[in-house]
């Protein structure tokens, strides 16, 4: 596969999505991004990377983070975690505290904010550092050790993190909580204001794309975890829009609010996908057209 013509053959395709949508308006440090900004790029199971546009400016990866955590809570926990935290699509939006009630506190799946803060609070107690752990593994993957926190954008979250509070005080009040709120909420938004090229993000999620294999060969995950981590990526990576995302795009898939988007198409690639103006569900315009694009052009999706 010549990845560069179709990257750049989806590029013409994307225009006249670009520059669509509203950067995150509830962070102020991501509310002024270029909503004009657009790269994507293509790591194969081999680790040789391809890339167009802006596909090397770093960007705050935000829930995309949340794959990544997952995986390191079961690399060292297994199973475990599933008792505290769903797999199935939420239906709401990813800051939703409706359903916490009526569930008692057990949050749907782990990539809407609430499931997240479970897992972050879970690797808190495994790793005594969840969000030094997953920068770690995050600069490990993709090679890149200048990978780091951007700490005008951590201190922007933690600022204006009242919803996220209260998820976790809630959850902590049905006992799904192990570790002091306010540690959870600092490595949280610490995790998630990770700084990542997409090229960083596609070498880094390769281990997804090859059965849970590490870019060195070792083993993080059993197959059938990563498979499993795969499908919860496909029903409830695009939170209350992931019927829509696997419609258009059929990929496992994690998209967060600052523009990114991870997809695996398993065996072959990882792809990243970075636009800042998102949609009125959280997830980049023009970041899910190219995905679409990619996945016609290719042929390749999970279905």
């Amino acid at each position: 596969m010549d990845y560069q013509a179709l990257l750049d053959e989806v590029v013409d395709a994307v225009q006249p999505h670009m520059g669509h949508g509203r950067a995150a308006q509830y962070i102020p440090a991501l509310a002024s991004v270029d909503v004009d900004r657009f790269g994507m790029a293509v790591a194969d199971v081999d680790g040789e990377v391809a890339g167009v546009g802006d596909w090397q400016v770093p960007f705050s990866v935000q829930s995309v983070s949340k794959v990544f955590s997952l995986a390191l809570v079961l690399a060292r926990d297994g199973e475990d975690i599933w008792r505290r935290v769903g797999r199935e699509p939420s239906g709401n939006p990813f800051n939703s505290l409706v359903q916490l009630e009526y569930e008692n506190g057990i949050p749907r799946n782990p990539f809407i904010n609430a499931g997240a803060l479970v897992i972050t609070d879970r690797l808190l107690s495994l790793t005594e550092d969840p969000s030094g752990t997953v920068l770690e593994f995050l600069r490990e993957e993709s090679g890149n050790r200048s990978v780091a926190i951007d700490e005008e954008v951590a201190a922007s979250e933690t600022a204006h993190g009242d919803r996220n509070a209260a998820l976790a005080h809630f959850m902590a009040s049905y006992g799904n909580f192990d570790n002091p709120v306010p540690t959870v909420l600092d490595h949280y938004s610490r995790q998630c204001s990770i700084a990542m090229s997409c090229r960083d993000l596609a070498l880094a999620g390769g281990f997804l794309a090859r059965h849970g294999l590490r870019a060195d060969g070792t083993r993080l995950l059993a197959g059938r975890e990563a498979k499993r981590v795969n499908a919860v990526m496909l029903t409830c990576g695009t939170y209350d829009a992931a019927g829509d995302f696997a419609y258009r795009v059929g990929l496992p898939g994690k998209s967060g609010v600052g523009g990114g988007i991870i997809a695996v198409v398993p065996g072959r690639c990882t792809v990243c996908v970075w636009s800042p103006g998102l949609d009125a569900r959280g997830n980049s315009v023009a970041g899910t057209a190219a995905l679409d694009a990619f996945t016609t052009l290719t042929g390749w999706s999970v279905f």
